[in-house]
């Protein structure tokens, strides 16, 4: 069983811990790097979606950007709710042992990136709005080479990823590629509801589970129980894994 999560936005720089392997798509990484570091101010601002402070951060990253120097370990490069509660700085052995086997984190700029693969900080989201030579999008232009390394060897994938990066990987599914979904929502006027800020704590917390536990079937997934989430088959399928949050617990009113 392999396990898909999303980056975030927000990275840091931690050269003190020492990467282990290079992306496996680093030469499409450099092509990226080079389009971006062609692009305008006001082109950069556009594709980003964001402010000018930024902006101009991240432009002056890619000035003197080497894709091989100062590198942090992918599960440490990134910075955000969902890794909080992962809180991969503090994995014992066992658990380094079995993210490294199991976790793969999907990357608009990477492709796709095992635990402790080298990274240099970026701002590039799956669904931003490339215009790259041949190439509709970044969906296009990773193609099917995510999905094909991602089931090189298992079947089954369990998917923490938002939609936005899952999305590269399901539309490569095949009758023998099992895509499972986790689901955690709660009930409001009788329907289930995400709420994005939960699904992201509920996200780093089950990989920080399956991890302390080394879990690697369906079965074993389903046991999770934190951050008042509880299994619930009679809204789960065998495509997808829900869990529902009882409203009394873990009120986290102030996160944005």
């Amino acid at each position: 069983m392999k396990i898909i999560i999303s980056p975030a936005k927000k990275m840091k720089v931690e050269t003190e811990v020492e990467h282990q392997s290079m992306p496996l798509f680093l030469d499409k990484t450099q092509i990226l790097m080079s389009y971006l570091q062609g692009l305008g101010y006001e082109e950069s601002k556009r594709l980003w979606k964001c402010n000018d402070k930024i902006t101009l951060t991240n432009r002056e990253r890619l000035t003197d950007l080497k894709l091989t120097n100062n590198l942090t370990p992918a599960i440490l490069a990134y910075e955000g709710i969902q890794y909080t509660y992962m809180a991969p700085q503090v994995f014992e052995k066992d658990q380094w042992n079995y993210i490294v086997d199991h976790l793969s984190i999907l990357s608009g700029f990477y492709g796709i990136l095992r635990p402790l693969d080298g990274i240099v900080p970026y701002r590039l989201e799956m669904q931003a709005v490339v215009q790259l030579s041949g190439y509709k999008d970044l969906y296009d232009y990773w193609g099917d080479s995510l999905s094909d390394q991602l089931y090189e060897d298992t079947d089954i994938v369990l998917n923490l990823a938002s939609k936005e990066y899952s999305r590269c990987i399901e539309r490569y599914l095949t009758t023998k590629r099992r895509f499972i979904t986790c689901t955690f929502g709660e009930y409001q006027k009788g329907k289930i509801t995400t709420k994005g800020t939960y699904a992201k704590m509920a996200r780093g917390e089950m990989v920080r589970f399956l991890a302390e536990n080394r879990i690697d079937d369906l079965a074993g997934v389903k046991d999770f129980n934190r951050l008042g989430f509880r299994y619930h088959p009679g809204e789960s399928s065998d495509k997808n894994i829900v869990f529902i949050k009882d409203k009394e617990e873990h009120n986290v009113s102030g996160w944005d």
